[in-house]
């Protein structure tokens, strides 16, 4: 309790106390404000696209990685990782080199959603892999291949036998990923351009608002994403505890 207690709840704590230091009704100005709910609006939009985009490609992605055998295997199965290990500010500088105005593939991206977007799918898509990973190496394939000696199709054996077990974990890699998103920084400080009511985000947002010295009007913004990723994590988990207990 004590190591938590220093790394989490007197930090939460501090935050608290400078969100709430003018009072209820500065926190509510500073947390409605027309640059923070630009910035915060921008921000779950693009969370929620990249978290849904990587639901399905991380599916498929540990599809592959546990039911096919190919040379360089574990090479990929090591790449998945690098999102963990890399310093988000270094993928932001190389998405702008890639997709910047000076792009070799003369693909400019920067300054709207679709490069927050694809910034944020590269720092969340390990949460999606590794989480439906082990269930798949899990699972016996009796039940697909009674299924398949059915008659039934790949599509709707996966539909009707390998969805059903697996999206608990996947709903919890899901919410990990978006709640991982709305607070992301590095990866989308330079992609995004940090223009307001354009295209900032809410963490480029916070920044800026304690770079000028709004140390209270910060902490109100981050207290509102702090709530929004505390209501995903807590909604991903019930739901898929109840999907389990469904399936079990």
């Amino acid at each position: 309790m004590g190591y938590i207690s220093l790394l989490v709840m007197i930090p939460l704590a501090a935050l608290l106390t400078n969100a709430f230091k003018g009072g209820l009704g500065a926190f509510w100005r500073a947390a409605i404000s027309t640059e923070s709910v630009d910035a915060l609006k921008l921000t779950l939009v693009c969370s929620f696209l990249a978290a849904a985009f990587n639901a399905v490609a991380g599916t498929a992605t540990a599809f592959v990685l546990v039911r096919d055998k190919f040379p360089g295997q574990g090479i990929l199965n090591t790449i998945i990782d690098l999102p963990f290990a890399l310093p988000t500010v270094v993928a932001g500088i190389t998405f702008y080199a890639l997709y910047g105005p000076h792009s070799p593939f003369h693909v400019n991206i920067t300054g709207s959603w679709i490069g927050i977007t694809v910034a944020i799918m590269f720092v969340t898509l390990p949460f999606s892999v590794r989480s439906v990973q082990p269930v798949l190496e899990s699972l016996s394939l009796d039940a697909e291949a009674a299924a398949a000696t059915l008659g039934a199709s790949s599509f709707r054996i996966f539909r009707t036998v390998t969805l059903p077990a697996i999206l608990p974990a996947l709903l919890t890699g899901t919410g990990l990923a978006f709640a991982r998103a709305l607070g992301e920084y590095g990866s989308v400080v330079f992609i995004s351009n940090n223009l307001p009511y354009h295209s900032e985000v809410a963490s480029s947002y916070v920044y800026s608002l304690v770079s000028s010295g709004q140390v209270a009007s910060a902490a109100s913004v981050a207290v509102v994403l702090l709530c929004l990723a505390l209501l995903v994590l807590i909604a991903s988990n019930v739901i898929g505890r109840r999907l389990s207990r469904r399936h079990g």
